[in-house]
């Protein structure tokens, strides 16, 4: 009876060991093609790269871009398109009733990018959607590499944090990023401290940052979500890292450094993970490959952009990079750039 019991534990050990191989080989080639994905881009001489985000946020990563691939001299050329993927000017993803909501209507963006494009790359300039890009049916059917900003900017905090044992950090996202939690999960999995990350949703500010990065509207929100986030610490405050997980945020520094200096906190660091997202691009070995580089910038976005608000991120673009300003002057008003109002109708 014992060496039938130990046959039987034996085969289950053997059955379970094979499981987690072939768990992890899966996982393995998994990442070993999304790599080669990645890596195929720099065989290519003319690339395609789509930016997207739910609002102008991501056309700083654009910006950047534009001027770094020029400089680096990587490919022939480069064509960026910054595909807006806000749906509404009534009212965002954030104001969707439903998760599911936002995932049809983003995975409905993806679509018609990818169909109307033909990107070799797709950069999620956003949080909000890069915490929903892989329960979109696009993320299981691309075979486009696509990349999002949320680790990265976990990232950076993780480094600071590591860096400075005593302190915590302050995330200020929209509403939808705060809600999901990803970024103080993934790095509580890193082993932080819950305490360590404190959470700050900011409504309303990208709306407040499109009409006006340097407002006084905008100034004013963003001390009142800077106050709110520090009576959330308790005292004696420990040093303090400060963290833009909205790619819209850092159009307004001058205020954030502004808001901190007038409760007398001085931030180790301001945090924005928007130029770090394309760092991958520019490996040292592929620079200087061609003697220069055509960059065209194009603008698409199926929401119609106010002139108030063209000139406000248009003056903040054009201190980077004038092209991408310009871009966004001439931008493609598409009101049928995808599908979206059927979801909405489906949950009525």
């Amino acid at each position: 009876m014992k060496l039938i019991n130990k046959t039987k534990y034996f085969f289950l050990f053997i059955f379970i060991l094979q499981t987690f191989i072939l768990f992890h080989s899966c996982f393995d080639k998994h990442s070993l093609a999304t790599e080669e994905l990645f890596s195929n881009i720099f065989h290519k001489k003319d690339i395609t790269v789509a930016i997207t985000d739910s609002g102008l946020g991501g056309l700083s990563i654009a910006a950047d871009l534009a001027e770094r691939m020029r400089e680096a001299k990587i490919f022939r050329s480069v064509k960026i398109v910054f595909f807006n993927a806000l749906f509404s000017n009534k009212g965002g993803y954030n104001s969707l009733r439903s998760r599911e909501m936002k995932i049809q209507i983003f995975d409905s963006s993806l679509h018609s990018l990818e169909k109307k494009y033909t990107p070799d790359l797709i950069l999620i300039g956003c949080n909000t959607l890069s915490v929903l890009f892989d329960d979109t049916s696009f993320a299981r059917q691309t075979q486009t590499p696509v990349a999002g900003i949320v680790e990265k900017g976990v990232d950076m905090i993780a480094r600071s944090l590591k860096s400075t044992p005593e302190s915590r950090v302050i995330i200020f996202a929209t509403q939808t990023t705060i809600e999901e939690g990803i970024h103080k999960k993934r790095l509580v999995e890193k082993g932080f401290l819950e305490e360590r990350v404190i959470t700050q949703a900011c409504p309303d500010l990208v709306t407040y940052i499109e009409k006006g990065y340097n407002s006084e509207e905008t100034e004013m929100l963003i001390f009142a979500y800077v106050d709110e986030a520090l009576q959330k610490i308790p005292y004696p405050r420990t040093p303090l890292f400060v963290s833009f997980n909205c790619t819209h945020y850092g159009y307004s520094l001058a205020f954030w450094e502004k808001a901190f200096q007038s409760f007398n906190i001085k931030a180790l660091a301001f945090l924005n993970p928007n130029s770090r997202m394309i760092d991958f691009l520019f490996p040292p070995e592929k620079l200087a490959r061609f003697k220069k580089t055509d960059v065209s910038v194009h603008v698409v976005s199926m929401v119609e952009i106010t002139k108030n608000k063209i000139k406000s991120i248009g003056e903040w673009l054009g201190k980077i990079s004038p092209q991408t300003a310009e871009a966004l002057s001439h931008y493609e008003w598409n009101p049928e750039l995808f599908e979206w109002k059927s979801y909405l109708d489906a949950e009525k």
